[in-house]
């Protein structure tokens, strides 16, 4: 009697755990972007950084042109994905495909980083590298997470 106690427990726990790791894993996934227009998404990111980096509001005005045209190509992106996704053209890309992918992605990273430096001051595009450095390298740390778990 006491037994069975102590497996129905278990086997209820067991059961709570693996729920909660497929709610986890399956919940938010891009859903903040689907959420919010581009000029809300770029106000957000401009706000986080004069916070960051206290932006005048000439910086801010700068930064936020800057950031709605990352946010309106990110968001243009994302729904070509998924409207092939949708109909089914949606295929792995070749190597070839996402080395071109990649560079040009590389490209818009550094006309942006271009672009900021021009916007920022000496010490302030210091600290926004800081953060770029920190905020990649704890991305890296959970894909390396996921990537153990998987």
């Amino acid at each position: 009697m006491k037994y069975a106690k102590v497996f129905v427990v278990i086997a209820l726990m067991s059961t709570i755990i693996v729920s909660a790791q497929q709610q986890r894993h399956s919940g938010n996934k891009g859903k903040y972007h689907k959420e919010f227009t581009v000029e809300q998404l770029a106000t957000l990111k401009t706000k986080k950084m004069t916070l960051a980096l206290d932006l005048s509001e000439k910086q801010q005005r700068e930064v936020m042109k800057l950031h709605m045209a990352e946010v309106e190509y990110r968001k243009t992106k994302m729904e070509e994905r998924q409207a092939k996704k949708e109909s089914g053209e949606l295929k792995k890309p070749t190597a070839e495909e996402r080395y071109a992918m990649e560079n040009a992605k590389l490209d818009r990273m550094i006309a942006q980083q271009k672009q900021l430096k021009e916007i920022l001051s000496n010490e302030q595009y210091d600290q926004w590298k800081k953060m770029q450095l920190y905020r990649h390298s704890q991305l890296k740390q959970k894909s390396r997470k996921e990537s153990r778990r998987g």
